[in-house]
């Protein structure tokens, strides 16, 4: 069952009114036109067609177009349209067709599996189309009134000399909302529209493209709406010369406002990202400068003063002066690991000489003679030689940073690192049994260490996926395309 909106009349009539009343322009063509399938099977046919070839439609549609005309086409015709479907550009030719009595320029090309055919004869024109040039003026400005009010354009054609804009059909009411439509406009209403900001830029952008005797103008500037907002619009025009002089300007002016808005608010959320980047930097730099202070002063300078103190020990008492000697290099020997603890932090032992993998192995031998963190380390289909020295860094950090995550705040027992390698992408999966948390996946996350690892990320072209629920423990997985990294060589991380 259909349903029906009932119109009143007067919306009725208007519609018959404002609808489209000359022939759709194939049927207007000088051109004969019709397309065929992969079997030569006619699925279209023109009345220009019918004209210049002397057959109907109804009697070619869904038939052979070679059976058709059997025994009189040129072979030249056949060759040439069997090539069309082989290649997809435009095929231009012309041959001289004896049954027909005159040359026929022919186009072809193909699409959708369909090979189309416009055509046209030296000796014979298309009756339908009117010959009177008043006839064909009407046809063109009854096509062009439809074009324009579809079009995103406000159309205009500007006398320099006289200082009046002719603001065509009805664009600068449908996008500007001004009611005019065909109307000569003064150029100072259009320069008061102008944004006061803009103004003095674009007129003088004008008068050096006016200057330079260039074809071509176009800017980009506010524009007030007649509701009294301004628009971004881009202004272009074709500027014609007389006594080579600018004369006049036919051109159109075009919407941009949601474009620029959109360029503006990805601008101001790069800025707002770096200023997130650069906030993460810093605090991490001053957390490493704090934890670095506590090791120096907690462990470094105590175990300093008690080398200091068994060294002076040993020289008031010669009889122990051995033992208080064996102590203090007891804590020398200690103080040196410590250094090596906070300096193997920051400085990453050569990857060009030890690698990746034994690099991620070596941090979680040291790791489990301090902490009871059992840590899991497994590789999968992959070989430090695929991955370049830049992003063999950036991997070791981020497994650096989300291991230190895990030790501070998961209470986790067990903990696996994976890296593995499928279809060119590099996967690297770190996952621990902790108390895990509420992960919205629509969330920014926001913890300094999480940011450092999306950053680098973001660096290699990668993404980050984060799984977490209260009390099921925290799972990081990091996907990176291998053939985007090479890139990553030439930036300094």
């Amino acid at each position: 069952m259909t349903t029906q909106t009932l119109l009143p009349d007067s919306i009725k009539k208007q519609r018959r009114v404002d609808r489209y009343s000359v022939k759709p322009l194939t049927e207007t063509l000088t051109n004969g036109f019709f397309t065929v399938d992969r079997n030569w099977t006619v699925k279209y046919w023109n009345n220009s067609a019918e004209e210049l070839l002397g057959v109907n439609a109804a009697d070619i549609i869904e038939k052979n177009i070679w059976e058709v005309f059997a025994a009189v086409i040129p072979i030249d015709f056949y060759r040439v349209y069997q090539n069309a479907f082989l290649q997809n550009m435009p095929v231009h030719f012309k041959e001289y067709w004896g049954e027909k009595g005159g040359w026929f320029d022919v186009v072809t090309f193909h699409c959708n599996d369909l090979l189309s055919v416009s055509f046209k004869s030296s000796n014979k024109p298309h009756a339908q189309y009117p010959e009177d040039s008043g006839e064909r003026l009407k046809v063109l400005t009854e096509l062009y009134k439809f074009i324009t009010e579809i079009t995103d354009d406000c159309l205009w054609e500007w006398e320099l000399s006289k200082k009046e804009i002719f603001w065509i059909d009805g664009g600068h009411q449908r996008i500007l909302g001004y009611p005019i439509k065909n109307t000569l406009i003064p150029q100072s209403f259009w320069e008061d529209c102008i944004h006061p900001d803009d103004l003095m830029r674009v007129l003088a952008k004008l008068d050096k493209t006016f200057s330079a005797g260039s074809d071509f103008w176009e800017d980009d500037y506010r524009f007030k709406k007649s509701n009294g907002e301004y628009a971004f619009v881009h202004d272009r025009g074709h500027i014609i010369y007389a006594d080579d002089k600018p004369d006049r300007m036919i051109g159109a002016t075009r919407d941009i406002t949601k474009q620029v808005l959109l360029e503006k608010k990805l601008e101001a959320e790069r800025a707002t990202r770096q200023k997130e980047i650069i906030h993460s930097v810093l605090e991490a730099q001053e957390n490493e400068r704090i934890e670095i202070g506590k090791e120096l002063h907690d462990n470094v300078n105590q175990v300093l003063a008690a080398t200091k103190m068994f060294i002076e020990m040993a020289k008031k008492n010669p009889e122990k002066r051995v033992l208080y000697l064996d102590k203090s290099s007891d804590m020398i020997s200690t103080l040196i690991e410590g250094i090596r603890a906070i300096t193997k932090r920051f400085i990453l032992p050569s990857i060009e000489f030890i690698g990746l993998f034994d690099n991620i192995q070596y941090l979680v031998d040291d790791l489990l003679l301090v902490h009871p963190l059992i840590i899991d380390f497994k590789k999968t289909n992959i070989k430090d030689s695929e991955l370049n020295e830049k992003l063999q860094t950036n991997i070791y950090r981020i497994v650096q940073e989300q291991i230190n995550n895990i030790l501070k705040h998961s209470k986790a027992t067990h903990a696996h690192i994976v890296l593995s390698k499928k279809l060119k992408v590099l996967t690297l999966i770190i996952s621990d049994n902790g108390v895990g948390c509420n992960c919205n996946p629509l969330k920014t996350p926001n913890g300094v260490g999480i940011i450092n690892i999306k950053n680098r990320v973001e660096l290699c072209n990668g993404n980050i996926e984060i799984v977490s629920n209260p009390g099921k423990g925290y799972s990081l997985k990091v996907r990176i395309p291998l053939n985007n990294t090479k890139k990553l060589n030439q930036v300094n991380l």
